[in-house]
């Protein structure tokens, strides 16, 4: 209600998100607006069946919605996981390079928004968020699992991220207790000695397999012992 008298005031038409903070005494408090759609629009859309893109290009068009908001019903629960390009271990610093292969999740309730590929490249010019899973469950413990189940299905090979970081997060008690506050990450930091896996033989053989298609379709390959991240790269001629 409070969201919707913001944007009234203001004569806002189209797409937006309100963002508010709350305490433990359920008062809330205005953040910010954005006048525009979140990356977290996926979970707006498992949880209430619309697009919300073709939505948002419907009302820039200047057709009115597609419903009203009486007719809206919620149903079920999502949880969103970023997959990034960076170190957990390492403040999570950006971990940019080449992708030797890409095994992306499926099944019931899964949505993977993703640009990465085998053979791509993740640019340090660029936001280092690389895919975004989105999962869908009936209530929350539902959502989780098969997050969890996701999450350790997704496989990149090539630059660190933050996989195995979200992994723990979500099977966290606290996490699933929705016991969370603005603090939760640094508090899980510090009880969490986070470790990557090891080295997995199915993962080499994948990258194995995916330099050897990139081989075949005359995909150019950097002289051996050249390889360079573009991150260090990017430094090299910043000087």
């Amino acid at each position: 209600e409070v969201a919707v008298r913001a944007a009234q005031a203001v004569g806002y038409v189209n797409a937006g998100t309100v963002e508010f903070l709350a305490d433990n005494d359920r008062n809330f408090y205005f953040m910010e607006m954005n006048t525009r759609l979140q990356v977290e629009h996926p979970v707006t859309e498992a949880v209430t069946g619309l697009d919300l893109v073709r939505e948002q290009l419907l009302v820039a068009e200047g057709h009115p919605l597609s419903l009203r908001q009486e007719e809206l019903t919620l149903r079920g629960w999502a949880i969103e996981a970023r997959i990034y390009a960076e170190d957990p271990a390492l403040g999570f610093l950006p971990c940019p390079g080449k992708v030797a292969a890409v095994r992306l999740p499926e099944g019931p309730g899964v949505r993977v928004d993703a640009a990465v590929f085998g053979g791509g490249e993740i640019s340090s010019f660029y936001d280092p968020m690389v895919a975004k899973v989105v999962c869908w469950g009936r209530d929350r413990a539902s959502a989780a699992a098969v997050m969890r189940r996701a999450l350790e299905e997704f496989q990149i090979v090539g630059p660190e991220t933050n996989r195995h970081f979200l992994q723990h997060l979500v099977g966290h008690p606290d996490f699933l207790a929705g016991r969370l506050d603005t603090g939760f990450i640094a508090r899980f930091l510090e009880e969490e000695r986070l470790h990557p896996p090891a080295p997995h033989p199915v993962a080499d053989i994948a990258a194995a397999i995916s330099a050897y298609e990139s081989s075949r379709r005359g995909a150019p390959q950097e002289p051996a012992g050249t390889e360079i991240s573009a991150w260090r790269r990017a430094l090299e001629e910043g000087g």
